[in-house]
Parts: C-alpha cells; sequence; structure tokens
C-alpha cells in the first residue's frame, strides 16, 4: 500500500483546523444607526466594523455669513444669543428695544438685532474610553441620534479621544459618511479620558469657521491626566465664540449602581464633579450641558440643540471700551419692556413664560500690534 505524503496531511490538516475554528466563532452583534439596545447592568456589545467606505471628499466648511466673529478691526461686536421658553421652544419676534446687553457691567448702545435661520457646522466630540464600558451605550445613543437629526446643509466632523485625540472624519455633509464613520467604533483602545486636551483641541479647530457653529460634547466629564490645565482651557473656552452643547452619558446606569451601594461616596463626588465641568463648559460658552436620565429624553436634546443653533438673534454693537489690552471682557445679556424692567412674556392665553437667555460669558479683545 502506497504511503500518504506527509506534506498533504499537514495542509489538510490545517485547512480543517480553520474551517472547524470558523464554525466555532460567533458572529460579532451589529449596533443599529440608533444605537445598542440592552438594559441597564448588561454587557455592552460595541459594533462590529462594517467594510470601509470610500473615503468622503474632503470639503471645507462654507464661510458665508460674518455675523458669528468679534469684528475688533471695525469695532463692532456680533454676539449670539438664544431665548428659549423652559421647553426649549424658541421665542421669536423680539425687537432691539427688548434686548439690554452690559459689557463688563457698562450698558451698551445695540446698533441692530438679527435673526434667522441658517445651516450649522457642528464638530461632534466623542469620548470612547474603556474606563466605563456601560457608559458606551449612552454613547453611540447620542453619537447615532445626533448624526441623524442633521439637516442635509448641515456640516459635521467627528472627533474622538480617549487618552489622544483623533479626527475620525473631517468636515462633510455627507451624513452616510459620518453614519459609516461612527459604525467603524469597535473596541476602545485605552482607559483614560482626557477631556481637558479634547475640549481644547476642538475649540482651537473651530475657531476660523464662521456662521452658526457649536461643539456637541458627548463625554463621562471625566477627566484623567491631560496635558491641558483646567483653569487653562475654560479660559479658552470664554475665549471663544463656539458654543459648547454637552450630553453627559452614565447617568441612567449611575443610579441604577448608586441605588444598590455599589458605587461608593467617594466616586460618586467625583461623578458629581464630572457633571459640574461639562454644566461650566457649557454655561461659560454660551451652550447648555444635558444629563439625560432615560432613553427617551435624547430626541429632545437633539431638538433643543437644533433649534438653539438654528434660530438665533445677533446683536452687533461697537464695544465703548476700545483699549487693545487682550484682558477678557465679560458679557451680560438679559430681556427688558420699555421701561427698563425685566421682560414678561405670555403665551396666547395670556399666560407668563418662563424662559432663559443663553449668551457668551465673555470675549478676549484684541492686543495691540507692535
Amino acid at each position: 500500500m502506497k504511503k500518504p505524503n506527509e506534506s498533504a496531511i499537514l495542509i489538510a490538516g490545517l485547512l480543517l483546523f480553520s474551517l472547524l475554528s470558523l464554525i466555532a466563532k460567533p458572529a460579532a452583534a451589529q449596533i443599529p444607526s440608533g444605537g445598542p439596545n440592552r438594559g441597564v447592568g448588561e454587557t455592552v456589545i460595541v459594533p462590529k466594523p462594517k467594510a470601509p467606505e470610500p473615503a468622503p471628499k474632503k470639503e471645507k466648511p462654507p464661510n458665508p455669513d460674518e455675523t458669528f466673529q468679534i469684528r475688533t478691526e471695525v469695532n463692532e461686536a456680533n454676539m449670539s444669543v438664544v431665548v428659549q421658553e423652559k421647553g426649549g421652544m424658541f421665542i421669536p419676534g423680539l425687537k432691539k428695544e427688548n434686548f439690554k446687553l452690559e459689557e463688563d457691567g457698562v450698558v451698551q448702545t445695540i446698533k441692530r438685532v438679527s435673526a434667522g435661520e441658517a445651516p450649522m457646522t457642528v464638530v461632534l466630540v466623542i469620548e470612547f474610553s474603556s474606563k466605563y464600558y456601560e457608559f458606551l451605550y449612552d454613547t453611540f445613543n447620542a453619537a447615532f441620534g445626533f448624526v441623524n437629526s442633521l439637516k442635509p446643509e448641515d456640516w459635521i466632523a467627528i472627533m474622538i479621544y480617549d487618552l489622544r485625540t483623533d479626527i475620525l472624519l473631517d468636515f462633510t455633509k455627507n451624513k452616510a459618511a459620518a453614519q459609516g464613520a461612527l459604525q467603524t467604533l469597535n473596541q476602545p483602545g485605552f482607559s483614560e479620558s482626557n477631556l481637558f486636551d479634547a475640549v481644547s483641541e476642538a475649540v482651537e479647530r473651530m475657531h476660523d469657521i464662521d456662521g452658526k457653529k457649536a461643539i456637541v460634547l458627548v463625554s463621562s466629564g471625566e477627566d484623567t491626566f491631560s496635558r491641558k490645565r483646567y483653569d487653562a482651557v475654560l479660559k479658552q473656552v470664554q475665549a471663544s465664540d463656539t458654543p459648547i452643547y454637552a450630553i453627559g452619558t452614565g447617568q441612567a446606569v449611575r443610579l441604577y449602581y448608586e441605588g444598590r451601594g455599589a458605587i461608593d461616596s467617594p466616586t460618586s463626588i467625583g461623578f458629581l464633579q464630572a457633571d459640574n465641568q461639562l454644566r461650566t463648559f457649557s454655561r461659560m460658552s454660551g451652550g447648555k450641558a444635558y444629563l439625560p436620565r432615560f432613553e427617551g429624553e435624547f430626541p429632545g436634546i437633539f431638538g433643543d440643540i437644533s433649534a438653539a443653533l438654528r434660530n438665533e438673534y445677533v446683536l452687533s454693537y461697537s464695544p465703548t471700551n476700545t483699549a487693545k489690552d487682550g484682558k477678557l471682557r465679560k458679557i451680560k445679556v438679559t430681556l427688558v419692556d420699555v421701561d427698563g424692567k425685566p421682560l414678561k412674556i405670555v403665551n396666547e392665553k395670556r399666560k407668563e413664560l418662563k424662559y432663559e437667555v443663553r449668551a457668551r460669558e465673555g470675549y478676549t479683545a484684541p492686543r495691540e500690534v507692535d
């Protein structure tokens, strides 16, 4: 009887082993465009990367509207102001006489007030860290949901951060490309979450972009060991003209475990500090922070951000302080009636509405060029 060829046996064995491995290996679950679907405390299944799509054509964000710049060359400042009732609806119809603008406590003369709806340019900054795996559900829910809420004419870029900040997608109007970029997020590489560095880079990236713009920050609010100091980033945020809308992740998970004594007091204090950091970044930039505890809150958050960005008042004025000293000018905007008293706004049933006025807390004056 002829002896079998040993190399042939070896090859056949390897092929059989490979086949068995493929059969035994479970398929990775996919996360749909709306995010994963799980209950609190379950294991998070991150999305399996799809086959790479053709790279989107690199586009440059529009620059059609200069009404959102501090135009110090001509000694004119333009301040974006959002006026919303507590339910999130934009309040239209306000006139120049309804606004009172103070700079360092000095009332300024408002030259004109404009309002209108326009496309927006957004950089979506996502914390993609393995520090809190169970927070990833909120992360994907917020990221996918926000992209779905954009209009065809809106621009978006996506940044992710853990130990460092990476550009996942450059500015584009292609929402399918944005969804595809999010689908490539698979396994977080590091447990660090350098929030301050990410915020600093995002603010710098938005510096030269005009028009209706914002940073949408999806984050736990915690920082591990950023190179940037918190106080330095706060100054950068306050001097910027880009509002930050922060969506805090992990609120429901935290409540779940805190209610069962699984999160000790020091950690709870750390989370409260993280929430406060998100609120501070948002408040100082003229944006808003959201800390959703239920999945049903997300659609309302996306609608609120969209309404705030698309429907703004722009106040144009010439600052009385013309010194080019590089110092921070503090801004305060309120609504007043013809007598200078706080403005009362009522609905069609004559019921008084509670409202909020959001604007940047200040800007940095230019320095004299030698």
